[in-house]
């Protein structure tokens, strides 16, 4: 795995502080963005946990399961003044179905193991 992990990981840190910025921080945007980003966000997650070679099944496991519990944190963590949304989730595993699309059609150099 080697190097190949770090895009996912700095990806990971990149949501964390996408998905917990107290909504104080979040800059004004037109109604919907927010869904845009999640999409985006969770296909980037995908497309480079699948270049880290990690395994299809556990990745998308793993970000189904991190999308539902990111909602449920952002409902149960009232100092973020955001709120949990089941839409968002939805759009989260949309997200999740693009980056494997994605990582498909992408040229990546996939070197034999």
């Amino acid at each position: 795995m080697g190097v190949r992990i770090l895009p996912f990981v700095v990806a990971s840190l990149l949501s964390v502080i996408v998905l917990f910025t107290p909504q104080s921080g979040v800059p004004d945007s037109p109604p919907g963005t927010d869904k845009v980003v999640h999409c985006l966000l969770f296909a980037l997650l995908t497309v480079t946990g699948r270049y880290a070679r990690l395994p299809v099944a556990g990745l998308v496991a793993g970000l189904v399961g991190y999308a539902a519990v990111s909602e449920v944190l952002q409902w149960l963590i009232t100092a973020l003044g955001r709120g949990g949304d089941v839409l968002d989730a939805l759009v989260d595993v949309a997200g999740i179905g693009l980056g494997l699309l994605l990582f498909r059609l992408l040229p990546v150099r996939r070197e034999r193991a």
